[in-house]
């Protein structure tokens, strides 16, 4: 072996190192406390140590009206002042009715301020100057904080929207509104709330379960683990039970279909057509026609005839294919170890996803204050400006548009570094995107390099190396870190293009132009086909580097080829592993969630005094289930991978060799004697 596409190894490389580089540098620049903590209209953050905010961790808006929805909220986009406060309002209170009991009640004064701006003591300033400079807001209204920010308390009391049970409130400037008035600029923070209600009831669910579903993963790995050995025993007959039970399903359906078609003969209108009655909302209408039923039964009669010559003329490629699911059971078993590398593979995504993760708050977060002018007129020539906020008031907007503010409006800046802020973004996700496809493909690299030394061994298992996962790995990091690396990046590349697309989709889905959102809709639609293509490509082109240790687009090339020299075995290997493997995943699933569903609901006398309280018993059980099948899925996976290594060596095996003394058969016993070819040279003692 010697190193193969050295080029793109050196590459990949350098890549690492600048994106090194660039989490660095985010680091350096960005804050994430802009992202922990609300920033209030002077760009300060509240709750911030050693600040006047310290102990002020609440953001309050003055006119919650303006704001259109919680989106906005949270984005610090509401065209209103927005200040740091240490507690929500917790009553109905308006600037007017507290400026009028200041002398005779003092208290409400001293309560009201700590809602106003910072500094600000006068009482006896007009109500028209004071809501015009918003010095104070117009009202305040009961509150809770929700993501460290004041919204309604909204409760809802026999179907009616309330606020601290009242639906009325005055809102500072003379008028009496309702409570709905509030929907719209806090609409869905009831349900948000409640919801978070039910996550902390999740949350204690999973502190008091988290025992039993350990133990409900830890069976559903032995599970796992007992099938794929099962499989050497069971393929077979678990698949012929399916195919016999299709064409039995399919017969008693052309036989009802036949029943059905009889027994309406005589009946009146049974014999229109379906051109006659025409189109009906009322399928049932249908059902009463004669044409229907023979329909029906024409084209079941077509499928069953279809599969029945399938399995005549296919018969030997699917007891190969069922052969080679046996061996792949068969190789596992020698090579054990293969099962937990999904483990590895695992880590190294975990990794990379929090590596771009972070990389990307802190280039999210790097940037200094921006502030914009906020005005109450729509028609403000200045409105979304970019401003000043120590030479605001110098300056002639306030008379313009009387009202206007100059608050925080987001993080940002006019640096070469700022610029470029975006593009950093986008690398940022090219680089992850590849990183995690190179992880993927390592560990597709790695197990069929120790599948096809099960393969190759001409004495199983006497022949097998030492360790032949671990020397598999090494062959693939030391000689085909480039020719990993360039399968990754070809797929990474149609991945950001894909995600570059659901982005405009995104931003263009309220465009009334009808032929953009068929192009970009024929766009996605071409991109996930390659997508999947290059992948079904990349994963035999890694089994060729495997076997063969060639560069990425030799492999590729040869494996392409291969296939297409077997694609009636590569269809029937693919449908008959996907159906087994998916069967299995259906029955570990299954079976330990039915286990789940009894141990959970008390329906288990045995354990019934095990069983934790939980306010909702289904939290572990779909987490059991769920995580049931990503098991499955984790340990199949790697039988995936054997059976495919196992079958690309097979076709290898049969185009390199030809049974004789000189060119012997590495494969199987059970699987020559299928092919019914030359007997089976003696293999050396």
């Amino acid at each position: 072996r010697r190193c193969t596409d050295i080029i793109c190894c050196v590459i990949f490389i350098v890549v690492i190192l600048g994106y090194i580089a660039l989490g660095v540098v985010a680091w350096v620049h960005g804050d994430p406390r802009k992202v922990i903590y609300p920033t209030d209209s002077y760009g300060q953050f509240c709750g911030q140590k050693n600040t006047l905010n310290k102990n002020k961790t609440i953001l309050f808006y003055f006119n919650i009206l303006k704001c259109a929805s919680p989106v906005v909220l949270i984005n610090l986009q509401c065209p209103t002042t927005q200040l740091c406060v240490s507690k929500c309002p917790d009553r109905f209170a308006t600037y007017i009715d507290v400026q009028a009991s200041y002398r005779y009640r003092p208290d409400q004064w001293n309560y009201f301020r700590q809602f106003c701006k910072p500094g600000f003591n006068n009482p006896r300033k007009s109500v028209a100057q004071v809501l015009r400079d918003e010095d104070c807001p117009s009202m305040i209204i009961p509150s809770r904080p929700f993501l460290k920010r004041c919204f309604p308390d909204f409760s809802t009391k026999n179907g009616v929207l309330t606020v601290a049970n009242q639906t009325t409130f005055k809102d500072g400037r003379g008028k009496t509104r309702n409570v709905t008035d509030l929907r719209e600029a806090a609409n869905g923070i009831n349900n948000v709330l409640d919801a978070r209600s039910v996550g902390m009831k999740i949350f204690e669910d999973y502190a008091i379960s988290w025992y039993w579903i350990l133990i409900g993963l830890f069976i559903a790995m032995v599970l796992s683990l007992l099938f794929l050995v099962l499989l050497r025993f069971t393929a077979g007959v678990l698949f012929w039970i399916f195919i016999f039970g299709v064409i039995g399903i399919i017969g008693y359906g052309i036989w009802h279909c036949y029943w059905e078609y009889d027994h309406l003969k005589g009946i009146p209108g049974s014999d229109l057509t379906v051109y006659d009655i025409g189109f009906q909302t009322d399928f049932k209408v249908y059902l009463q026609l004669r044409q229907t039923w023979l329909a029906f039964m024409i084209i079941l009669c077509g499928v069953e005839v279809i599969i029945i010559l399938m399995l005549i003329f296919l018969r030997n490629r699917i007891r190969i294919a069922i052969a080679l699911l046996k061996e792949g059971s068969r190789a596992i078993g020698y090579i054990m170890s293969t099962l937990f590398y999904p483990i590895v593979t695992f880590l190294l995504i975990a990794i990379c996803i929090s590596y771009w993760a972070v990389t990307a708050v802190f280039l999210a977060t790097s940037g200094e204050p921006v502030y914009k002018v906020m005005a109450n007129q729509t028609l403000c020539k200045y409105a979304n400006l970019t401003c000043d906020p120590e030479t605001f008031n110098t300056t002639n907007v306030t008379k313009l548009c009387p009202g206007a503010q100059c608050t925080f409006a987001f993080y940002g800046g006019e640096s070469l570094y700022h610029k470029y802020i975006f593009i950093f973004q986008l690398a940022n996700a090219f680089v992850f995107l590849w990183l995690v496809n190179f992880a993927i493909a390592l560990g597709q690299c790695t197990l069929a390099g120790a599948f096809a030394s099960y393969y190759w061994a001409y004495r199983k298992p006497a022949d097998i190396p030492l360790w032949p996962l671990f020397s598999s790995f090494g062959r693939a990091i030391r000689y085909h870190t480039g020719s990993l690396a360039f399968g990754a990046l070809i797929l990474a590349i149609v991945q950001l293009i894909r995600v570059i697309l659901e982005y405009l989709d995104h931003k263009l889905k309220g465009t009334q132009n009808s032929f953009t959102r068929f192009l970009l809709c024929c766009l996605k639609c071409c991109f996930w086909c390659l997508e999947k293509f290059l992948k079904f490509i990349n994963r035999n082109a890694y089994i060729m580097i495997a076997i063969y240790g060639k560069n990425f687009c030799t492999s590729a090339k040869e494996a392409f080829f291969l296939l297409m020299r077997n694609v009636v075995r590569v269809a029937v290997l693919d449908k008959v592993t996907d159906f087994l493997l998916f069967l299995g995943k259906i029955l570990v699933a299954g079976g330990v969630g039915v286990l789940a569903f009894f141990f959970f609901t008390q329906r288990i006398p045995v354990f019934a005094q095990e069983v934790p309280m939980l306010n909702y018993y289904w939290v572990p059980l779909l987490t059991v289930i769920i995580g049931s099948y990503l098991v499955a899925h984790g340990f199949f996976s790697v039988y995936a991978m054997c059976v495919d290594t196992l079958f690309l060596c097979f076709c290898e095996d049969l185009e390199r060799n030809d049974g004789s003394t000189a060119k012997p058969y590495f494969m199987s016993a059970s699987l020559h004697r299928i092919l019914g070819k030359k007997k089976l040279s003696p293999k050396k003692a």
